[in-house]
């Protein structure tokens, strides 16, 4: 008997609204929750983290009660899955009162095992990123780069010190728990480095799960969030459905996670689950970071896409296929409205919407919507069905079961192309001179009912990942509706010739219409208009409460055209039949697109933004805001983090042109300028720009491109390796069609020389000044 197989994503922090980051995850969970469904007995949870420091304080900062705050935005979460056609079968939200209950058993029973004690912990403690971290008072966070605040509490303390070997032990024995390769060796080493116990609770707020028999410390958020995994399956409830329930799906198949949460999946989460006597979870899988123009997606940084954006514009399909198409699992990837679009007019539009549209097209022509009688298998069909078909039905299983779900869709491809190309070869549309009436009548029954049966096997495969448009084909074969041959596992014993002779077709309907010209315009605007609301909302909060963001306007879908064709006959035997995409198929001349993670690594924009207008070329280097408000510090790889503690310090200050005077800020405000050691990799001059030099600089985590105004008093040449001080976090400028990502750091001397600010001592390039 099949076990039932149960997958979960990380549970969101309700900071801010979803984006397409968190939208990635999800659709990957929601894959394999499809595919598992074909096989037995599946549940499938995502849900939102709803309490902490953090919470607490974006509520009162909106004027809400944080339980008013906590319900507005893990609405928006479940509303988007549901837009987004999300088969969850369950959304668990931290405030429920089943989560409590689960939560607090967790707790009695770690302390009842006498792994819990009550100690004191004086640190600092980033609110950002509900952490304690390990930097001097007052020093960033040297994740996010927000200033940490110095705590003193009592605490009660979890014994992870006693697990180092217990975990060590089960990762040995257990190869395949954490995975990629990456973070298995990360967590490895900092197991091997030695663990300290850790705190699980907190005093110095109110918004969380209070410790049973102690109220007034509040359980810390992150070992409250953790127990979601088993909480929402029944766990702590005296119910026997829930208990049956947690008996049934636990241990999780699997948790889909980022990869910058693994340390809390991979070693408190079964650290905590070892000491209450819990079975561990099979395997946790780490997904890379979905990047827009090279930069990590986040609220901080105002970079985010909102999966609603391409849903409007593509449909919810072309999101899923393009994340995992172009994206492999476990590495970090590239999000691109461009790119976007090639991929949906290349492989949707003009390949596998295109040979649906021809075939069931055709279908109707000559056999009155019929699937004729294949009769004899020649080599041409012998080599489309074992050669290709029952080859790509093994690797992609295969590679699903790896997660390697970018190989598996591009073997899928290759067979889009070859049905594709067969049914050209053959031209069953085109009756050449010399064949009789009766035997082309059989080639076009063979050949049709060949590429037909094609299509069920692709549309089989594809159909935990097009969910939508797979329906729609499965209808058009005139096989009923797919979710009901779904439940039969039809994924499981899928193998050629399951569309019998004599089965109906329905009507030819759309499938994806070719995306026109304006649709990476459309998407950026839809963009640009969430990010101006947002701007607009934070500047709200100053008047007293935030209010929500506007939504941005509807816009038409692409109109659907007929199908045209390069091949006269073709043409001409298609007439006046209902199109079932619109493109522009020349099968001499394929389309190519363009894999994202091949994109040329230029010294582009990390951030993002729309297109500038050109500055005058001796325009002032002067900051400017970018449309998202604050600019947050880049995301620094783990290894080469700078140590806040070695930073050099800095001061600055500038007279006003009024007075003479320095205006005075808050410490706040100067913790928004990012300040970083960059060290010169070119220097050049700009044709035609007198005073404008174009620099690559390397900040150790990314590579820049910056224009400085000091080609009057630098020679290019000279500064080549030079290190150099540079505003990371400025928005974006244009400037001779270039684009500038930073400002230089300089003294302004009397005679309006500027001096570039630089060390006497040794400092890693990426290190910040603070």
């Amino acid at each position: 008997m099949t076990r039932a197989y149960y997958v979960t994503t990380p549970i969101y922090y309700i900071s801010g609204n979803p984006h397409v980051g968190h939208a990635y995850t999800t659709v990957v969970a929601d894959v394999l929750a499809r595919t598992a469904r074909t096989a037995g007995p599946t549940h499938f949870l995502t849900g939102t983290d709803e309490h902490g420091q953090k919470i607490e304080r974006s509520a009162k900062q909106a004027g809400r009660t944080p339980q008013e705050f906590a319900t507005a935005i893990s609405g928006e979460f479940r509303g988007l899955w549901d837009r987004l056609g999300i088969t969850y079968d369950d959304f668990v939200r931290t405030t429920e009162p089943r989560h409590k209950r689960g939560v607090q058993k967790l707790f009695a029973t770690l302390r009842d095992r006498g792994y819990v004690y009550k100690g004191s912990y004086t640190g600092q403690y980033c609110v950002s990123d509900e952490a304690w971290v390990d930097v001097p008072p007052g020093a960033p966070c040297p994740d996010c780069g927000r200033i940490t605040e110095t705590v003193s509490e009592e605490n009660y303390f979890f014994k992870l010190s006693a697990f180092e070997r217990k975990l060590l032990e089960f990762y040995d024995a257990n190869p395949d728990f954490m995975q990629p390769e990456s973070t298995r060796r990360e967590v490895i080493s900092f197991v091997r480095s030695g663990l300290s116990d850790v705190s699980i609770s907190r005093t110095a707020l109110k918004w969380g799960v209070p410790v049973p028999r102690d109220e007034e410390h509040v359980i810390y958020v992150w070992f409250d969030a953790l127990a979601n995994y088993i909480t929402a399956l029944g766990y702590g409830s005296e119910d026997v459905q829930d208990q049956e329930k947690f008996g049934k799906f636990w241990p999780a198949n699997m948790h889909l996670i980022g990869k910058e949460i693994s340390r809390f999946h991979c070693v408190y989460w079964p650290a905590f689950l070892m000491a209450a006597g819990i079975p561990v979870p099979l395997s946790v899988r780490a997904n890379g970071w979905l990047l827009f123009d090279q930069g990590k997606m986040s609220k901080s940084r105002g970079n985010i896409v909102r999966a609603e954006t391409v849903q409007e514009v593509l449909g919810a399909d072309a999101l899923r296929y393009f994340l995992l198409r172009e994206i492999p699992f476990g590495q970090d990837g590239n999000f691109s409205f461009d790119v976007l679009v090639q991929r949906y007019n290349g492989d949707l539009a003009n390949g596998y919407g295109n040979l649906v549209s021809r075939v069931v097209n055709m279908v109707h022509k000559y056999f009155g919507g019929v699937v004729p009688e294949a009769l004899s298998e020649t080599p041409a069909e012998a080599g489309l069905r074992v050669s290709r078909a029952e080859f790509t039905i093994f690797e992609f299983g295969r590679l699903f079961d790896e997660l390697n779900f970018s190989e598996a869709l591009k073997n899928v491809w290759i067979m889009v192309a070859e049905t594709d190309s067969y049914l050209t070869a053959n031209a069953p549309w085109k009756k050449p001179e010399g064949r009789s009436d009766e035997e082309h009548k059989r080639l076009q029954a063979r050949v049709l009912a060949t590429a037909a049966e094609a299509i069920r096997i692709i549309t089989a495969l594809v159909y935990p990942i097009l969910p939508d448009a797979a329906a729609k084909v499965w209808r058009q074969l005139g096989l009923g509706e797919i979710a009901d041959a779904a439940k039969q596992s039809f994924l499981t014993h899928l193998a050629w010739g399951g569309l019998k002779p004599g089965t109906k077709f329905s009507e030819p309907a759309p499938l994806f219409p070719r995306a026109e010209k304006d649709a990476v315009e459309r998407m950026q605007n839809l963009e640009d208009e969430n990010n101006r609301s947002a701007v607009e909302a934070a500047s709200s909060e100053t008047a007293g409460k935030n209010q929500p963001a506007a939504p941005a306007p509807p816009t038409a879908s692409p109109s659907v055209a007929p199908v045209m064709s390069t091949d006269p006959d073709e043409s001409k035997a298609n007439e006046n039949l209902t199109p079932t995409t619109v493109v522009s198929h020349d099968r001499e001349k394929p389309v190519e697109t363009t894999k994202v993670h091949q994109v040329a690594a230029d010294l582009s924009s990390s951030r993002l933004s729309s297109t500038p207008s050109d500055a005058p070329v001796d325009a002032p280097l002067t900051p400017q805001q970018s449309a998202a408000g604050e600019s947050a510090p880049p995301q620094v790889p783990e290894d080469k983090k700078p140590n806040p503690s070695q930073a050099p310090q800095q001061t600055a200050s500038e007279p006003t042109a009024a007075s003479g005077e320095s205006e005075h800020i808050t410490i706040d405000d100067f913790a928004k300028v990012e300040l970083r050691v960059a060290q010169v990799l070119v220097a050049e001059r700009i044709p035609k720009a007198d005073k404008l030099l174009r620099l690559e600089v390397d900040l150790g985590y990314e590579k820049r491109q910056i224009l400085a105004g000091i080609a009057q008093y630098y020679e290019p040449e000279k500064l080549i390796g030079r290190k150099i001080v540079i505003v990371a976090n400025l928005a974006p400028r244009k400037m001779r069609g270039l684009e500038s990502n930073g400002m230089l750091l300089a003294a302004s001397l009397p005679d309006g020389a500027p001096v570039l600010a630089g060390f006497l001592e040794e400092v890693p390039i990426g290190a910040r000044l603070k």
